[in-house]
C-alpha cells in the first residue's frame, strides 16, 4: 500500500537482485558516533504466510558513510500489516549523516521461512552428533 504517492515504490536495481531498495520518507540527521533514527519508507505490505521479510543495509552507505541498519536484518513478520521503517545508525566517529526524503536507505529481501516443532530432550547426546559439536564463537580461529 502506497502510503506516500510521490515516493517510488521499492524495486530491484537490477535484474537477478535479491533486494528491493527501500527510500526515506522524510529527511533525517544521524548524528556522528551512533546517531540514529527510525527512519520511515512510505509505503505498507502483506507478506505472504510462509514468507518474512528482512531489512539489510545498504553496502554503500555502510562504506562511504559508516551508516548500516540497526537490529539487522530487521525482521517482518507475514502477519505485519504498518508502514516500514528502518532503523538507522551511524558509526562514522566524525561525520552527521544526512539521510534526505527519497533516498535509497536500506533493502528488502523476502524469503521463504519454515516453522519448527521444538522437541525436548534431557542432554547434549541426544541432540545427535556433528563435526562441529559444541564448538562456538572463534573455535575455528581468530
Amino acid at each position: 500500500m502506497r502510503l506516500d504517492p510521490e515516493l517510488p515504490l521499492p524495486t530491484y536495481a537490477r535484474i537477478g537482485d535479491a533486494g528491493l531498495d527501500l527510500s526515506a520518507a522524510h529527511d533525517a540527521v544521524l548524528t556522528a558516533g551512533g546517531g540514529r533514527a527510525l527512519v520511515a519508507t512510505g509505503f505498507a505490505v502483506a507478506i505472504p504466510e510462509g514468507h518474512a521479510g528482512f531489512i539489510q543495509p545498504r553496502s554503500g552507505l555502510a562504506l562511504k558513510h559508516g551508516v548500516t541498519c540497526l537490529n539487522t536484518p530487521g525482521l517482518i513478520d507475514s502477519g505485519y500489516r504498518g508502514e516500514l521503517k528502518v532503523l538507522l545508525v551511524n558509526t562514522d566517529p566524525t561525520e552527521d549523516f544526512e539521510v534526505r526524503r527519497g533516498e535509497r536507505i536500506a533493502q528488502l529481501v523476502v524469503q521463504r521461512v519454515e516453522h519448527v516443532v521444538l522437541e525436548v530432550v534431557e542432554d547434549f547426546e541426544h541432540l545427535g552428533g556433528s563435526a562441529r559439536g559444541l564448538g562456538g564463537f572463534g573455535h575455528t580461529g581468530r
